[in-house]
């Protein structure tokens, strides 16, 4: 796959190819991030890409002329490409988003600044998306999560596991995870991850997603349509609540992963 983004400032940008798991993925060639400039795309010799907005108002627009002309290059080298606008206005980055457009061969980003961009470099675009429900300084930000977000569903890029078990992967949230040493300051590891105990580990990770997305994201945990799995760790979530409330034991791993009482 490859990810271009354009914007004015590139060294703002680079660095997301530069670190990480994405660093090691371009190294090894599964994807291909590409960073164009803006700027590169005027005939003027200051380099000029924005103007007063028609009809008078504060702040700069974005001028038509170099997005339209880095698209013709782009377009050019890549029949199939597909483009995203960073917009407040967009639809909202989420994980199945992602999925889909880690399935584009040649993804084209992008990065609005100022007041916007003019209304026609919309002809240009395949969807607006947005990062959240508020306003950044410009696009690039917004780009770069997209690319990385995008990118762990590559193939190859983070194995396979680890991304089944992130976060909304399947609309539920992730576990709590643990390391080395066991009991630091007084906070202790639940005891059920130092069994050994394989099933029973698998047991309560799920039925830890299942509590933190029925209490983190209700909107979520009510529109699931649960599997065998589920359903076994929201017994084991509820005979262990049953036991504590019986008080025939003391806060259960299971019920906090904090160690605190619910």
């Amino acid at each position: 796959m490859r990810i271009i983004i354009a914007t004015i400032f590139p060294d703002f940008v680079r660095v997301v190819k530069e670190y990480g798991v994405i660093a090691q993925a371009v190294e090894e060639g599964k994807i291909e991030i590409e960073i164009m400039n803006l700027r590169d795309f005027t005939h003027d010799r200051h380099r000029i890409v924005d103007d007063y907005p028609y009809g008078g108002g504060p702040g700069m627009v974005m001028k038509p002329e170099p997005f339209f002309e880095l698209y013709d290059h782009c377009k050019q080298r890549f029949k199939d490409l597909y483009t995203i606008l960073t917009s407040p206005q967009g639809v909202t980055l989420n994980n199945r988003l992602a999925m889909e457009l880690s399935k584009k061969g040649n993804l084209l980003i992008f990065c609005g600044r100022y007041e916007g961009v003019d209304e026609r470099v919309k002809s240009l675009v395949d969807l607006e998306v947005s990062i959240g429900d508020y306003v950044l300084s410009g696009g690039e930000l917004a780009a770069m999560v997209i690319c990385d977000v995008v990118s762990r569903f590559v193939p190859g890029v983070v194995e396979e596991e680890s991304v089944k078990r992130d976060s909304f992967y399947n609309d539920l949230l992730d576990h709590p995870q643990y390391t080395r040493p066991a009991e630091y300051r007084g906070l202790r590891v639940p005891e059920v991850l130092l069994s050994g105990n394989h099933e029973m580990v698998q047991l309560w990770r799920t039925a830890e997603s299942l509590k933190l997305t029925a209490l983190r994201r209700p909107d979520l945990f009510l529109t699931r349509q649960f599997s065998v799995e589920e359903k076994k760790g929201l017994i084991y979530l509820i005979q262990e609540l049953v036991k504590y409330v019986e008080g025939r034991q003391d806060s259960p791993d299971s019920l906090s992963s904090s160690g605190k009482r619910w």
